[in-house]
């Protein structure tokens, strides 16, 4: 039998230190765990992830030295038994034990006292070590000094509260499909199971679940009543508008919820593209359980001639590849695999992107520019100079911030996910 704690250390070993992304390693490590389990080892990672500058810290205040080479896993499997007896509500004897406990799945019975005695000391010494912690900036705010620094740059007076927001567990929203029913009537459905939830004014299809829970729980779920995606997300296809009978692009279109969505408003040819064909059969079966169709490619957006027939798209939807730093809520790991260079370059290929897409979108059409993050050079900056280049690219305002010199509608984290849009119809 698995050991949820062994799991999860292992899991945070390859997140933090080989660069697996956690939604690539959780399932690799929680497969043999039962539903009760895997839900608990999810709330270890994310929770270590969320707080790891402070859990780095008290180890270092705990340990001699650091656990390195053959022995670094066990520094994880520490940092697990912190984060329960600092943030989870599991009984402190009961955290210290089964922490010591999964030493014996991980065949490292001779480091049983180690782990003891530093989760005690921890617990001895519990309140001047978080007041410590309190003093240096990255354990006060447990993100990379570089996310840090452009957020205040960015957001001079709700820095914080981004960072304070980032730190929570992020609501889990329904999109009711409007082909088999209004959000009303989907909202009644789960009335009658009995399920919380609450609607929100901002976005016509959206419901949000006062409390997580398995998507095959939901009513019709498998015959396509609703999508699981993010109130933000949902904006995408409402703001492309799509129309009967037009030809579509959804390009960078994996997992596909935007997809669905567009054909879910209308009865249009859409063409779903996507660089990472694993990511592309998750579009396959979002649409499958929708009962709807579109065109499947694989092939990196910017190189055109990979994949374009020719015909010119009435509407675009251009979800680039960004540092998703309006998602870390949810994927807590960003904060750990990115590197602020990163930033740079994703603006590049952001750039190279628009400027290979444009072409292809008929005069009078609608591209709407999207990113999941929060940082001016993917967003703003980055639509003000694709304005000032093209003389064709007319700036549609989305509200009454989104003017021509600060162009787009940011969406910051909180209710909804961080989100930025921007809509331009070629003259």
């Amino acid at each position: 039998m698995s050991n949820v704690r062994a799991q999860a250390a292992h899991t945070l070993f390859h997140v933090v230190d080989k660069g697996v992304s956690l939604s690539t390693a959780l399932p690799r490590y929680n497969r043999d765990l039962n539903p009760q389990d895997k839900a608990l080892m999810q709330q270890m990672c994310f929770g270590v992830l969320r707080y790891l500058p402070s859990l780095e810290f008290y180890c270092q205040q705990l340990l001699e030295q650091p656990l390195k080479g053959k022995n670094r896993v066990f520094q994880f499997l520490l940092y697990v038994g912190l984060y329960q007896l600092q943030h989870m509500r599991v009984p402190e004897h009961a955290a210290v034990a089964e922490t010591v406990n999964a030493l014996k799945s991980m065949r490292a019975p001779g480091l049983k006292g180690l782990v003891n005695a530093v989760l005690r000391n921890f617990q001895r010494h519990q309140s001047v070590l978080e007041e410590q912690a309190m003093q240096i900036d990255a354990c006060k705010f447990n993100h990379p000094g570089w996310l840090i620094k452009k957020l205040k740059r960015d957001y001079p007076d709700v820095w914080e509260t981004i960072i304070d927001n980032n730190q929570q567990q992020a609501p889990m929203w329904l999109r009711a499909n409007n082909r088999i029913n209004s959000r009303e009537q989907y909202a009644a459905k789960l009335t009658a199971k009995g399920i919380d939830f609450s609607l929100d004014d901002g976005c016509v299809d959206a419901i949000r679940l006062t409390k997580a829970m398995d998507v095959y729980a939901l009513p019709e779920f498998e015959r396509g009543a609703c999508s699981v995606q993010d109130a933000a997300a949902q904006q995408a296809a409402r703001l492309l508008e799509p129309q009967d009978g037009e030809y579509i692009l959804d390009a960078c279109a994996a997992p596909g919820g935007k997809t669905c969505h567009i054909l879910e408003l209308a009865d249009a040819r859409v063409v779903a593209l996507d660089a990472d064909a694993q990511r592309l059969e998750r579009v396959e079966e979002n649409l499958e359980r929708m009962n709807l169709r579109a065109q499947l490619k694989c092939a990196n957006a910017e190189d055109v001639n990979d994949w374009h027939d020719g015909e010119q798209f009435d509407r675009v939807l251009l979800d680039v590849p960004c540092s998703a730093t309006g998602v870390i809520r949810r994927h807590p790991d960003i904060k750990w695999l990115r590197r602020g260079t990163d930033i740079d370059e994703l603006a590049k290929l952001q750039a190279q992107i628009l400027d290979a897409i444009w072409p292809l979108l008929k005069p009078g059409g609608v591209m709407l520019y999207a990113t999941c993050s929060v940082l001016s050079e993917e967003n703003q900056q980055q639509m003000k100079s694709f304005l000032a280049k093209y003389d064709d690219a007319k700036h549609v305002p989305l509200n009454e911030h989104d003017t021509v010199d600060n162009p787009g509608w940011q969406m910051l984290p909180g209710n909804t996910d961080g989100f930025y849009y921007a809509k331009i119809i070629k003259q």
